[in-house]
This record gives C-alpha cells, sequence and structure tokens, in this order.
C-alpha cells in the first residue's frame, strides 16, 4: 500500500474508532468497517440474521486493504490503552450457531474480528464487587394463603425476635418457661 493511502487509511480507521469510543465506551472490527464506508448497516444486520454466510463477503474492499485496517486498529487501540475483550457472536436462533467474519473462517483471524477494545474506564465501572460486599436480598419465604386464596410472602423475624405467628404456648417453651 502506498504511503500516502496509508496515511489516509490509519486517519479513516481513528476517526471511525474515536467516534464508537466516544458514543458505546468500546470499538469493534465492525466499527471501524462501517466508519471506513466499507460495511453497510443493512450489511451487517444481513449477516448478523444469518442471510450472509460470513461478513467478509460484503465488505466492498480487497482482502489486504481490509487486513491493513485491522491492523492499524488493533495498533490504535493498544496505543490508547484499550483493554481487548473477546466476545461472541451468534444467530438469535435455535442453536444458536457462531457467525463467521472471514473466508477461510480460520480461528485466529475470526479471534481478531471478534475481538472488542474496551475503555479501561467502562472495565472499572463493571466489576463485580466480591461476593462480601456484594448487596443480597433479604431470605424470604412463600406462603399459601388460604383464606385470600393467593400466594404470599412472608419475612422472617428480624434476629432475636420471634416470629408473629408463632402461639403463646411455643413462645413460652422457647423462652424456658412452661406450665
Amino acid at each position: 500500500m502506498h504511503p500516502d493511502n496509508r496515511k489516509q487509511l490509519a486517519q479513516k480507521v481513528s476517526t471511525a474508532a474515536e467516534s464508537a469510543l466516544h458514543v458505546r465506551g468500546f470499538v469493534t472490527s465492525i466499527d471501524i468497517l462501517v466508519g471506513v464506508g466499507w460495511l453497510t448497516p443493512a450489511a451487517v444486520e444481513s449477516w448478523r440474521q444469518g442471510r450472509t454466510d460470513y461478513l467478509e463477503r460484503v465488505v466492498v474492499s480487497n482482502l489486504s486493504r481490509i487486513s491493513e485496517a485491522m491492523r492499524l486498529f488493533r495498533s490504535w487501540a493498544s496505543a490508547k490503552g484499550l483493554k481487548p475483550s473477546e466476545t461472541v457472536y451468534a444467530l438469535h436462533r435455535p442453536g444458536r450457531p457462531a457467525l463467521r467474519f472471514s473466508k477461510s473462517g480460520d480461528h485466529g483471524v475470526e479471534r481478531l474480528y471478534r475481538t472488542h477494545w474496551v475503555s479501561p474506564a467502562i472495565c472499572e465501572t463493571r466489576r463485580e464487587p466480591p461476593d462480601a460486599a456484594r448487596p443480597r436480598a433479604p431470605p424470604f419465604a412463600v406462603k399459601f394463603n388460604k383464606t385470600r386464596g393467593r400466594f404470599e410472602r412472608h419475612e422472617p423475624p428480624a434476629a432475636g425476635q420471634p416470629p408473629a405467628a408463632m402461639s403463646d404456648a411455643r413462645r413460652q417453651f422457647e423462652a424456658g418457661v412452661g406450665p
């Protein structure tokens, strides 16, 4: 590729990537291909619905230019400090077979296409809290109320308090006071 063409392509890739990063906080290969004008959103939707056997079929550029654009994209993402995150693309139908990006179907090439580049800020905000810090729903029981003919939620008593439905005899027994 001529150095002037490489510069122009690098500028297009950078512009497309910056735009996607600003809007969503991550960038995909599809964002780049659409952003440089080699792929239409309609073609992407057709591929996602399984009407196109592999994505490269509908990209309006040759494989060497696509490869160069993806190489420029990965180096841009690395320079920005974005984190790679491999994602699964699958059809929205029973069995959910994986969507194919490349004509060859090569695992390495497919992995490069599937990789999203995520902003470190997004990575931090979406990190799961440790189990001890994770909020938990209070325990409860569901019981059938025969009088009302429906299921109802019953909260357990607070620690050290007897259940509201406990009979006086039971309360006396648990307290150690008996007849």
